[in-house]
């Protein structure tokens, strides 16, 4: 959990440097992997990165300014350069916004209370999260997925 808004700032901006590569590694072909019928595409896995984090920090009173589109951009090279766009937005709005002190605020979404440093850490587990189940997606669309956490498998078959 974060004690202070730069300990945040610079946490984000690691973590948003992965999920740019991430993002930046799909082609407007592979958007439409999918698991199964049932379950979100690669594209709509993707938009909802984007817009989770503006969503979820919603309510602990940030405002984050970045406008959603009504409907999810349809190539690859969009979703990525909203995802900067929003994820310079959200900084700003951190860093302008807030204090340590807000930290310690208690808010309350979709029926979960807890402090605004747990809010901003479970909006990076989320992202991360789905990180992950992207790279499983973008494996089955035959893309090389970048490393996330140290090297991917195709890394290391290649050193």
């Amino acid at each position: 959990m974060f004690q202070t808004v730069e300990g945040f700032m610079k946490t984000w901006k690691y973590e948003a440097s992965v999920t740019e590569k991430v993002l930046d590694t799909l082609t407007d072909e592979s958007l439409s992997q999918e698991i199964t019928a049932d379950h979100w595409n690669l594209g709509q896995l993707a938009w909802h990165i984007v817009v989770a984090a503006p969503f979820i920090l919603s309510a602990t009173g940030l405002k984050i300014d970045w406008e959603m589109k009504s409907t999810p951009p349809s190539s690859a090279k969009a979703i990525a350069d909203e995802y900067r766009a929003m994820s310079a937005a959200l900084l700003t709005a951190a860093e302008k916004q807030w204090t340590d002190e807000d930290l310690t605020i208690i808010s309350e979404f979709s029926g979960y209370t807890m402090t605004n440093a747990l809010f901003l850490m479970t909006t990076l587990s989320h992202q991360n999260h789905h990180r992950g189940q992207m790279s499983v997606l973008m494996r089955q669309a035959g893309l090389k997925v970048p490393s996330i956490y140290g090297p991917t498998k195709e890394e290391s078959l290649s050193r």
